[in-house]
């Protein structure tokens, strides 16, 4: 379970007068580790407005509190691979995303930037079209 978050870094920038007419979103893992009782891991989030329009960037520090099993798993896997547990991986970058949206926005404010939000994919369920099953 996430329990605290430290932003490490922050930097941004825009071209004066640039049309922004897109958004690409980057995180990357840069360190898992044990500290103490819990598990840090080192993000970098990266938000680049498409044709050089501006950049947002955040570093910062994830700190969870886990099982030890589940704490050793994922320690180990990054140390092995430099990769996180794919189910352990979805928490994590659901956490950054969530993170770099909030404080990208006061950085993009700032910049007068639109706001790094990366809008959910809406789908549809199917429905039966037989109502007794």
């Amino acid at each position: 379970m996430i329990v605290g978050e430290r932003i490490l870094e922050i930097s941004g920038n825009k071209v004066p007068k640039a049309q922004i007419k897109g958004l690409s979103i980057n995180i990357s893992i840069e360190d898992v580790k044990m500290a103490e009782e819990n598990v840090e891991i080192t993000y970098v989030y990266t938000a680049n407005y498409q044709d050089g329009a501006g950049q947002l960037k955040l570093k910062g520090v994830l700190m969870a509190k886990e099982e030890a099993k589940l704490a050793k798993e994922v320690v180990e896997s990054w140390k092995k691979a430099k990769k996180i547990p794919d189910d352990y991986a979805t928490v994590v970058l659901s956490a950054v995303n969530y993170s770099g949206s909030a404080n990208g926005t006061l950085l993009a404010r700032v910049l007068t930037l639109t706001a790094p939000l990366m809008p959910p994919k809406i789908q549809l369920s199917k429905t039966d079209p037989d109502p007794k099953k």
